[in-house]
Formats: C-alpha cells, sequence, structure tokens
C-alpha cells in the first residue's frame, strides 16, 4: 500500500505533469479505455509511467555531407553521387589550400612530358572477330581504347554500395576535402551517371583520330593527363575563390582540351551535336560557342556542370597547340632532368666512379 500510494502521488499524470483531458486524470482515461479484466489496479503504476513520462525528442545533428560547408548547401547535380563522405575541412586560409594542388600540377604535367609512355598496341591475338575489329581502328581509336576501358571500370565500382565513401574520397575533386592531389587525376576517369559517360566517351572517340594525328600517340597520353590535373587545378581556384564546395567528377575538363586543340588547328572543319546530326557548323564556331557558355554558367553559378573545369581544359588545349607544343614537347629534355634531379633529392655533387 505504502509503495502502491508512493507510486501514484510520485509517477502519476496528475496536475504537474499533464493536464486532465474532459474533467478526468490520466488514470481515468486509462481505466476508462482499457479492458477492465486486463488491467486491473495492479498495472495503475506502468500504465501511469507511460502516461506521465514524454520522452524528450533526441536532437539529429546533420552530418556534414560531401558538399562541403559554406553558409549555403551545394545544389547538387544529378551526374555527382549522392554520398555522404565522413566531413571536409575548407581551410581557414583558402590560398593555403592551392599551394599542394600546385605544385602536384606542375609536377604531372613535367612528369608526363618524358617520351617513355608506351603504345598502345594489340600484341595478344583473343578471338578473330575481335582481332580484325582491332586492326582496323585506326591508331587514334586504339590510343583511347585503354582510356575508355578504365573509365568504364571505374563506372563500375561505382556500383558497388561499399565502395562509395571511398570512391567519393579518391574519384571526385573537390578542394574542401582531405585528399587533394590524387582524386585531380583520378577524377578524370570517374563517371557516375551513364548518360554522361556515354557523351563523353562518344566525343573522345570522335576526336581521337585526329588529336593522335596531331600530336601522335605519346604526346597524346602526356596531353590528356596533363589536362585532366590543369582543368581540376582551375575548378580548385574558382571553388576557393567564390567558396563554392562540391565535388567534381568526369573526363569532359581533358575531352575539352582535346576539342579545343583540334578546333584550334583545324577551324574550318564540320561538327554535329551528338543528338542532332543534321544541324552541322565549322570547329572555329563550336568553340567560341562552347567557350561563351562556360564563361556564362561559371559567371551564372550554374550548378550541372563544372564550368571552370570546362574552361580550364578548352584554355589549355588552345594555349598547347598554338606554344605548348614548341615550348614544352620539342624542347622536353630540359624540364625532364629538372624532374629527374627533383625525384632524386637533387643533383649529384661530385664527379668519378667508386
Amino acid at each position: 500500500m505504502a509503495w502502491r500510494g508512493w507510486s501514484q502521488r510520485g509517477w502519476g499524470c496528475g496536475q504537474a505533469w499533464a493536464a486532465p483531458v474532459g474533467g478526468r486524470g490520466c488514470e481515468e482515461l486509462t481505466a476508462a479505455l482499457a479492458p477492465p479484466r486486463l488491467f486491473g489496479r495492479r498495472f495503475n503504476f506502468i500504465i501511469q509511467q507511460k502516461c506521465g513520462f514524454r520522452k524528450a525528442p533526441k536532437k539529429v545533428e546533420p552530418r556534414r555531407s560531401d558538399t562541403g560547408t559554406s553558409g549555403k548547401a551545394h545544389k547538387r547535380s544529378a551526374l555527382i553521387p549522392p554520398v555522404e563522405e565522413t566531413a571536409f575541412y575548407p581551410s581557414p586560409y583558402p590560398i593555403r589550400t592551392l599551394i599542394k594542388p600546385l605544385f602536384f600540377t606542375v609536377g604531372v604535367r613535367v612528369h608526363f612530358a618524358r617520351s617513355y609512355l608506351p603504345c598502345y598496341k594489340c600484341s595478344v591475338k583473343i578471338l578473330c572477330p575481335i582481332n580484325k575489329w582491332w586492326n582496323n581502328l585506326s591508331d587514334g581509336q586504339r590510343t583511347v581504347t585503354g582510356i575508355i576501358a578504365a573509365n568504364v571500370l571505374v563506372f563500375c565500382l561505382w556500383r558497388v554500395p561499399s565502395l562509395n565513401r571511398t570512391m567519393t574520397r579518391y574519384f571526385t575533386s573537390n578542394p574542401a576535402s582531405k585528399v587533394l592531389c590524387s582524386p585531380m587525376l583520378l577524377s578524370t576517369f570517374s563517371h557516375f551517371s551513364l548518360i554522361h559517360m556515354a557523351a563523353n566517351m562518344y566525343v573522345l572517340w570522335s576526336f581521337s583520330s585526329s588529336i593522335v594525328n596531331l600530336l601522335g600517340q605519346e604526346q597524346f597520353m602526356a596531353v590528356y593527363l596533363s589536362a585532366g590535373v590543369i582543368s581540376n587545378f582551375v575548378s580548385y581556384v574558382c571553388k576557393v575563390a567564390t567558396g563554392r564546395y562540391g565535388p567534381s567528377l568526369g573526363a569532359s575538363g581533358a575531352i575539352m582540351t582535346v576539342l579545343a586543340a583540334v578546333c584550334t588547328k583545324m577551324p574550318e572543319g564540320r561538327l554535329a551535336i551528338i543528338f542532332f546530326p543534321i544541324l552541322t557548323f565549322t570547329a572555329g564556331n563550336a568553340l567560341k560557342a562552347i567557350i561563351a557558355m562556360d564563361t556564362a554558367g561559371l559567371i551564372l553559378g550554374w550548378k550541372v556542370f563544372d564550368h571552370a573545369a570546362h574552361l580550364g581544359g578548352a584554355l589549355f588545349g588552345i594555349w598547347y597547340v598554338t606554344y605548348g607544343h614548341e615550348l614544352i614537347w620539342k624542347n622536353r629534355e630540359p624540364l625532364v632532368k629538372i624532374w629527374h634531379e627533383i625525384r632524386t633529392d637533387g643533383p649529384k655533387k661530385g664527379g668519378g666512379s667508386k
């Protein structure tokens, strides 16, 4: 009796805990709603405890997603994977964030200026139809086949749920991420959307013969990989300058370099849109339209594409076929020597043999 009285006074739904409903307390309301044989007075303690205590709603703190931690949430494009990473930490000194990627960009460009990159040739005969198809390809198409295969492989890895966090960390470029340098190159082979990958690979395949005839296989591979890093660095700079942090991925920046290089060298060539092949226009006008559209997208803050990366790739392609080939590729020996000395901890002091 003492226990029951204490429980009714201290734990009931009296005036201190809940207002009576219709002039009745919680005990009367519960007794009226519950079956009399099942809920007797021995269950008053349990019933009153449920009515008397209401747990405060647990506050769920929103996780910081891969879109950065700026004031406004980054509007995710349909081409970007809806995956959250652990956390992104924008630096309080944004300019310092670009120092490491800058040295990585310069190092990659000098490194790929070396002429040891192998040519892609079919040396293994698997099946007669495949071998026949391979022999009918041009040198440019054979060269980009390996690039397309790498993109397809990375696209398949995006479909594995357990790898999404790793793919976001290493295969999307974002200046607010902990990993800055390697995604600048790896994101060039990364696509989350099938349409995005198919469109980029179609353009690359279409311009492969022209660009390889213009530069050669080795120089094309060096320019393509360098263009991916350079376009991502331009994207880094624009994101840090505007504070619009967000992940980017895709081969569009490197492909824009290829497209711009071909259009600059052959401005009178005829091009057509992928889905509207009836409409044709000159390569020079197409390049001007693309640059104008990406410039407008960068100024107006369009979120569908990374317009800064597109512009960086296009400007690099124009500069390379105009000046870069003469300055870098034909005079690459001094650059390669400097890069080799940096990799081997400086030049060797002293002469003679041991």
